[in-house]
């Protein structure tokens, strides 16, 4: 169990190392600079300071939104045998979560503001920028999505029998 606990932690903290990495290289080679091209068209590498959260909602309110991300964090911990699926994709889903939440926590906390760089457009029309973390949150919660879809009802009523949340 311990050593189940000591992976899984080493885990995520690789991956907030990752993140923290990629957002302390773009501040060092994107911060003040124009957007550089990666992929005409479709990809730019570029700075951007998130003060709010997913599409920039909620502007200025980082302290707020640090709370809910700690509040988050420690609901998905409490309830993680409901929300995660048994097995190893389970254990990368929640992986992946715990990683993206902590390293867009880091930011706010750390810097006042989420380090975004990732830019894709197709002409003007251009989609939130966003991170590394974002994107752990982003494959989690669609795997997590994919699971809900297609659990078998038998596996779904054994599932909350085991956790004890099933209806009696």
């Amino acid at each position: 169990m311990l050593r189940r606990i000591v992976l899984f932690s080493a885990a995520v903290a690789n991956l907030l190392l990752v993140d923290q990495f990629v957002k302390a290289v773009s501040i060092y080679c994107l911060k003040g600079n124009p957007p550089v091209e990666v992929i005409p068209n479709l990809f730019n590498l570029a700075y951007v300071e998130n003060r709010g959260c997913a599409w920039g909602m909620f502007q200025g309110h980082v302290w707020p939104l640090a709370v809910f991300a700690v509040l988050a964090m420690g609901l998905l911990v409490w309830k993680r045998k409901s929300v995660f699926p048994r097995g190893g994709w389970g254990v990368l889903c929640e992986i992946l979560l715990y990683a993206g939440i902590l390293g867009n926590l880091v930011d706010r906390l750390a810097r006042g503001c989420v380090v975004d760089m990732f830019d894709f457009h197709w002409g003007v029309h251009h989609f939130p920028v966003f991170n590394v973390a974002d994107s752990y949150i982003t494959v989690a919660a669609a795997l997590l999505l994919g699971f809900g879809f297609f659990q078998k009802d038998g596996e779904k009523d054994r599932q909350d029998a085991e956790n004890g949340s099933g209806a009696a």
